[in-house]
């Protein structure tokens, strides 16, 4: 006697799509702003999630070849996708961006890439209450 399996009906309903409701863009504020030849200020900007080709184009770049160190400059300038009014931003926009600055931009990477949300748990040192804080900074005081 040969069994066959029967679907749930309620597998077979159709699903809403997943995707619809997973953030691909996250908005961030730099802490000092990117400076651009005109002494214009941008710190007002847009990181999307990377690709696996994103981490892996930047392999292949001489600059990153030549200095490993190069890989988050070069990553940097694929993933952002606006930076205040700039028309483009690419690596070497990331390059004159200050210290800082990329160094919120490389934690802000890895929050969306590896946690998938830019939250970060903090408590406060008077009262010890927890509560979470977007590290993006979308306004004044919050990054």
């Amino acid at each position: 006697m040969r069994r066959t399996a029967t679907l749930d009906p309620a597998a077979e309903a159709p699903r809403e799509d997943a995707t619809e409701h997973l953030p691909s863009e996250f908005d961030f504020v730099l802490p000092r702003g990117y400076v651009d030849a005109t002494g214009t200020v941008h710190r007002e900007g847009t990181m999307r999630v990377a690709t696996a080709r994103d981490e892996l184009l930047p392999l292949l770049d001489a600059r990153v070849m030549q200095h490993e160190a190069y890989l988050t400059v070069v990553l940097l300038g694929r993933v952002i996708t606006r930076l205040g009014t700039l028309s483009s931003v690419d690596a070497s926009t990331v390059e004159n961006m200050f210290a800082s600055d990329v160094a919120f931009l490389q934690d802000l990477y890895r929050r969306i890439n590896a946690e998938g949300h830019t939250r970060a748990g903090v408590t406060c040192p008077n009262c010890e209450h927890e509560f979470l804080v977007d590290v993006a900074g979308e306004r004044l005081g919050e990054s």
